[in-house]
């Protein structure tokens, strides 16, 4: 008999209070619902004064460190990009183009969100969207990311339609409930990008010449793992699961208890403001653009080789959605900076333990979060609800130093906004 995945154990009453006030709610209805929610509204208020503010960037202690990054060649697949971006604006009448095009330096950047409540309703919904356009858009984000980066992409996106499923919830929660912008002109060596945003997938992609940055990222599931249907055996996040995992248990029991500045995933053990309601214990997801997050747990610099090797393991599981040049270049960057990156975790290191973790160094802060429920009804941690955020810190998120730096090179005394 097959084994009943863990998250079954987890479903609401399709006619209970969870679920049915929002049965037949459109995006745009369901999320003014949202606003006037007094949990959801406060969270949706503080995030709107976060993102108001001008930009700096994510650091440890307030002060943005200078020369981390510089303008080079990195063997972007810019041409494929360009061309897939400029069949896309074929595709769209003047006023699709219209709506989906914004200024390289637009506020716009900083607007995503990974909520199933619409907040920000900028550029095209793909679920509005015709078919020819939705694939455009898909041939985007797939000219621009590994293949195996694209493929984790789609599968947050149908892992999205399976919980809309689960819920009887389709008009909330599809496989098209997200929105796209682009930034710029495509073009080979002028700045330009695109970002793609709503439930457990937002990224935002840089472009500038032969470089490629991708981040802020986020990329979750709720459940993660299909178990019916045509895209039954689909799984998100094993890989970043196991890795980080075993890292933990291969250090000393000294280390694994510096490592560790939580030993409870719940918010009763962790001092006021350290947990989100809605994001939990990760710390740069939506809005947290200029976030302080001092470093904690061991430094990376205390671990042997393999150890070390171990920690570059779980950085390109986080990064691998990058083509191979830029993702060869970020992995070297990382690596130059590796003896100044910190390892920290929070809950147990049990092979049933739910856990979160986090890598962060001067060029890099990765983070991985078992959550409770949301659309299914565990309270507790499961494994079954993952989060991952990948940040840029010291003022690279949007590729903004890059985009700085070029400026400074091309139109000097012209700074971006992105404000």
């Amino acid at each position: 008999m097959e084994k009943q995945e863990e998250f079954r154990n987890y479903l609401f009453p399709r006619d209970g209070d969870r679920l049915a006030p929002a049965r037949g709610l459109d995006p745009l209805t369901f999320a003014k619902a949202c606003e006037d929610h007094p949990m959801a509204g406060s969270m949706i208020k503080g995030w709107a004064k976060l993102r108001e503010q001008p930009f700096h960037g994510l650091t440890c202690d307030g002060h943005v460190e200078g020369g981390l990054y510089h303008l080079g060649d990195e063997g972007a697949p810019t041409p494929e990009m360009v061309r897939a971006a400029n069949a896309l604006l074929q595709a769209l009448s003047p006023a699709d183009r219209a709506q989906l095009s914004y200024p390289i330096d637009a506020k716009e950047w900083r607007r995503w969100s990974n909520p199933e409540f619409l907040i920000n309703p900028n550029g095209l919904r793909m679920e509005d969207c015709t078919p020819e356009v939705r694939t455009a858009i898909l041939r985007v984000m797939e000219a621009s990311m590994s293949a195996a980066g694209y493929t984790k992409a789609r599968g947050c996106m149908k892992t999205n339609a399976f919980l809309g499923e689960l819920c009887d919830l389709p008009l909330i929660m599809n496989e098209w409930s997200y929105n796209f912008l682009l930034f710029g002109e495509p073009s080979p060596d002028k700045p330009w990008g695109w970002n793609f945003y709503g439930h457990h997938l937002c990224l935002n992609c840089f472009v500038l010449g032969s470089q490629v940055v991708i981040s802020p990222t986020f990329m979750g599931a709720e459940p993660n793992v299909i178990d019916t249907g045509p895209d039954k055996g689909l799984r998100l996040f094993d890989t970043e699961e196991s890795v980080g995992l075993a890292l933990m248990q291969s250090l000393s029991a000294q280390q694994q208890e510096r490592a560790t500045t939580y030993k409870t995933m719940e918010p009763s053990g962790m001092p006021e403001g350290r947990y989100h309601v809605g994001d939990q214990r990760h710390l740069g997801g939506a809005f947290q653009d200029n976030r302080i997050v001092p470093y904690e747990g061991v430094p990376v610099s205390e671990f042997d080789p393999r150890q070390k090797q171990q920690v570059m393991d779980i950085v390109e599981a986080f990064v691998g959605y990058l083509p191979s040049g830029p993702l060869a270049a970020k992995l070297t960057q990382v690596e130059k900076h590796l003896d100044r990156t910190w390892w920290s975790w929070i809950g147990g290191h049990g092979d049933e333990d739910p856990f979160y973790y986090r890598i962060q160094g001067p060029v890099l802060m990765t983070e991985f979060d078992h959550h409770s429920g949301v659309w299914l009804n565990n309270t507790q941690p499961a494994k079954c609800h993952i989060h991952t955020v990948v940040r840029t810190p010291n003022g690279n998120d949007y590729g903004r130093d890059l985009l700085r730096q070029h400026y400074e090179a091309v139109h000097p005394g012209h700074a971006p906004g992105h404000e």
